[in-house]
């Protein structure tokens, strides 16, 4: 008897549709004539689910007594006895009542399956057990239920059921999951948008990873060696050096240009155990990796490239990526680099990256004087080849062949002298041609040891070896310095391009300029300098570096731009061919600073444009709203005042309440004007104290009608850093709005939660709502969306609320209030330190 088949379906959130999915399977098996048998169905008295259970056998439940309360299971033994083909199991996480066969369901399922039948069952990604904690930070909410992931990943198959967080919602706001008493609160905890959209990502990703496994599976079973591009995978080839953090971040930006792209960096050591990689580095290097998200492989290869390749398409990557080799470009002569290899033999399915990168703190200067640019070593090598190199080889051939033949001595000799041209230049290799022309006349010219020349053939001999040699030697001292030329002059027009190219795209740091100056020459700093006559002290417009200078004079390299305007370099003295490139960048630098001033000058117009936008309309509030009720406040004094009425108690009091009304609205618009211009003027500074919100928010209330709000503010929440002022305020704004467009007799709901570290109030209507469009529109001044209701005001009141809520590190957002409506959003921080109370999800929020 063999093992049973196991399927999974597994849903993002509770409600999404597992158990119906399952049922469903149920039925269409039934309908092929399969033996099958629903062992545990909870429906949580939703219509759907329950009548999707008509036409299944049922597997009656074993009951449980447990301090005092029966309880019903799932009956194990019942269902071996029955022996079905498939059984249908719902919450596969859930945890049995003490005294059950097994601990945990998934232990029951394992019986199941150990006899022989298959089974189907359901599953929420947020009780997988390596999800809990990432799960708990997302929602607030820790799972007390869960299931080994090893479980899951066993299943022959898993089905995600999905359903987008909107969509999921109406579900939940019609009453499809959860009782009416139970929708709003479960709406603004754990089903936000925001939740809902974080645990589908969880669900689909790790979705994906079991589909990589089946993958892989199905690649090996087959012996499929060519790269399936199903999803971006990117090697990384480091070899220990500096550079591999580059190529490393590299590869992290290339794979997040693509949903689920995956970066794997792989270090490949010889076989012989020997390496030139700092230990030290590599470490560094694999928490880099670990840190973006990757992972670090260790390979053992004698052939790097084929290892290289071998281990890329061995996990099925599609990119590739590589540094520019750090061998010397002669040596690439004898054997290509790593990088060449790779590349030309990637083939079509691998795409290979040679990345470029630059050691930290070393700049990419430009091309020095040959000498300089050949290193004390090299030149020590040059003289070395063109001096030691023949005496050496003068003691070799007296020794070992002292009858090689004239010709041939000097043939080698003239190799000594081409050396050293190669490698130290033209005084090396000059010096090489005269010691060696000594050392063949004394040494191999009759008569020998004596520094004369008895046959005139040997003049001749060892003057066209002189000739040879010295005109060899200034060839390829000549090719050198073409090729150093042609180096300075390509280097020359990639920084011109560059610099071009910033003037194309406009771009306006001042800064990374100079930093690039900076590097580019290898300075300590680098400042721009300006002043506005000759007689005035200069000022520092930009700089970077260490200690930069704020006079020309005190400066190694100064570059004046225009009359008053000078960059200033120290560190060293630059020769003459680099201040061509370097008036360049300074010609650049007064650009740039030129567009940023012209840029802050833009933006200061944009704000008197808007300030003067707010002027006008503020005329046009006080020449209407503002006039509204003062006309009303007018006409009932002067009635009052009138000797020509006899006005009843009742007749005074109600001018006497108009008048009232009318200083009311008229402090609460004048109110928002001011607090809107403080705004403006950025003169408002909150007063933070630690402050409960159920001591603030009833005070902002004092104004809304009795009855108009209900308030549900458990006293159990942590305390909030504010202004106790103006949270006060913007809260009775956001409540004034609600009451005044909510339908008559519809309650505005006042609600506050604790969600990880932070505090959300929410400010639920039922009035006509706002479309998405017009969300963002409703918080700026003096706007008021659709027909507003009589006595309005301005439309600052929004305004004002998230002005003073961002003061204070807050948000304002607002979203629809399912079933119709609006919800206004207040999100506060929670004051740190302070245990969080977190809602429990609802008993029945499983399946």
């Amino acid at each position: 008897m063999g093992r049973g088949k196991f399927r999974i379906y597994l849903g993002s959130a509770p409600g999404v549709g597992k158990t119906y999915a399952m049922l469903s399977e149920g039925h269409r098996r039934v309908e092929r004539g399969t033996d099958v048998v629903v062992a545990f169905v909870e429906h949580h008295n939703r219509p759907r689910t329950e009548v999707m259970l008509h036409g299944l056998e049922q597997i009656s439940r074993r009951e449980l007594e447990y301090r005092g309360s029966a309880f019903t299971e799932m009956d194990v033994d019942a269902i071996l006895a029955r022996r079905p083909a498939v059984a249908l199991v719902d919450e596969l996480a859930h945890t049995n009542v003490p005294g059950s066969r097994n601990t945990k369901r998934w232990q029951d399922v394992e019986e199941l399956l150990q006899a022989g039948i298959d089974v189907v069952s359901t599953v929420n990604i947020q009780h997988l057990e390596s999800l809990g904690d990432v799960v708990e930070t997302i929602t607030g909410v820790r799972q007390r239920e869960t299931v080994p992931d090893e479980v899951v990943r066993r299943a022959d198959q898993i089905e995600l059921v999905d359903m987008s967080p909107q969509a999921l919602r109406r579900r939940m706001a019609h009453g499809n999951i959860y009782k009416s008493d139970k929708v709003d609160a479960a709406l603004s905890n754990y089903f936000r948008p925001g939740n809902l959209t974080a645990l589908r990502e969880l669900a689909l990703l790790w979705v994906a990873d079991r589909v990589d496994e089946y993958l892989r599976e199905y690649r090996g079973e087959h012996n499929i060696r060519a790269t399936w591009q199903a999803r971006e995978r990117i090697v990384v080839g480091i070899t220990g050096g500096p550079e591999g953090r580059t190529l490393i971040r590299r590869a992290a930006r290339l794979a997040e240009k693509g949903s689920g792209g995956e970066v794997l960096a792989v270090y490949i050591a010889r076989s012989d155990g020997l390496t030139a990689a700092s230990p030290k580095e590599l470490a560094v290097q694999r928490t880099l990796v670990e840190d973006l998200g990757g992972t670090f492989h260790h390979v053992i290869g004698d052939n790097v490239p084929d290892a290289l390749l071998e281990f890329a398409r061995g996990c099925n990557a599609t990119q590739i990526v590589l540094g520019v080799s750090r061998r010397r470009s002669w040596q690439s002569v004898f054997r290509p680099g790593v990088s060449a290899t790779v590349a030309r033999e990637s083939g079509p399915d691998l795409d290979v990256h040679i990345v470029t990168h630059d050691e930290a703190a070393k700049g990419r200067g430009l091309p020095v004087a040959r000498g300089a640019r050949l290193g004390r070593s090299r030149l020590i090598w040059g003289w070395l080849a063109g001096v030691a190199g023949p005496a050496l080889l003068t003691v070799l051939l007296n020794q070992l062949v002292p009858d090689l033949g004239l010709a041939n001595d000097m043939l080698l000799f003239l190799t000594f002298t081409v050396a050293a041209a190669l490698l130290g230049g033209l005084l090396p290799a000059l010096a090489s041609a005269a010691f060696g022309s000594l050392l063949l006349n004394y040494f191999f010219t009759p008569p020998l040891h004596e520094f004369t020349i008895s046959d005139p053939k040997n003049i001749v001999a060892i003057a066209i070896f002189v000739g040879v040699a010295v005109s060899v030697a200034s060839v390829v001292d000549l090719a050198a310095r073409r090729t150093h030329q042609a180096a300075r002059l390509r280097a020359e027009s990639e920084i011109l391009s560059f610099l071009a190219g910033s003037i194309l795209r406009g771009e306006t740091a001042l800064d990374a300029l100079l930093e690039r100056v900076r590097e580019t020459f290898a300075m300590e700093s680098v400042a721009l300098l300006e002043r506005d006559t000759d007689v005035e002290p200069w000022t520092t417009a930009g700089s970077t570096g260490r200690n930069p200078v704020t006079r020309p004079e005190d400066a190694a390299v100064d570059m004046p731009i225009g009359e008053n305007m000078s960059l200033a370099l120290t560190g060293r003295v630059l020769p003459a061919e680099d201040r061509r490139v370097l008036g360049a960048f300074a010609a650049q630098a007064a650009v740039v600073l030129d567009r940023q001033r012209l840029v802050g000058e833009a933006e200061e117009a944009r704000r008197l444009v808007e300030g003067h936008q707010i002027r006008t309309a503020l005329l046009a509030a006080v020449s209407h709203d503002l006039r509204t009720p003062l006309a009303g406040i007018k006409v009932s004094v002067t009635s009052l005042r009138s000797t020509d009425v006899a006005w009843s108690e009742e007749d005074r009091a109600e001018l006497l309440a108009g008048i009232e009304d009318g200083a009311d609205r008229l402090d609460h618009l004048i109110g928002n004007l001011l607090d809107m211009s403080r705004l403006q003027t950025g003169t408002v500074i909150p007063i933070v104290r630690e402050t409960d919100l159920d001591e603030v928010v009833p005070m902002a209330l004092a104004g809304v009608p009795d009855g108009g709000v209900a308030l549900d503010i458990p006293e159990t929440l942590p305390m909030v850093a504010v202004d106790r002022g103006l949270l006060e305020r913007a809260v009775a704004n956001i409540v004034e709005n609600a009451v005044k467009y909510s339908p008559p007799g519809q309650t505005v709901l006042v609600s506050a939660s604790a969600l990880a570290e932070r505090l959300e109030l929410r400010v639920v209507d039922r009035g006509p709502g706002v479309p998405d469009e017009a969300k963002d529109r409703i918080f700026e001044p003096f706007q008021r969306y659709g027909d507003a209701p009589a006595g309005a005001g301005v439309g600052l009141g929004l305004a004002v609320a998230r002005g003073f809520l961002e003061a204070m590190n807050g948000t304002l957002t607002a979203e629809d209030t399912p079933g119709g409506g609006l919800t206004m959003v207040i999100t506060l921080p929670a004051r740190q330190g302070t245990p969080l109370s977190r809602p429990d999800l609802p008993t029945d929020a499983t399946t």
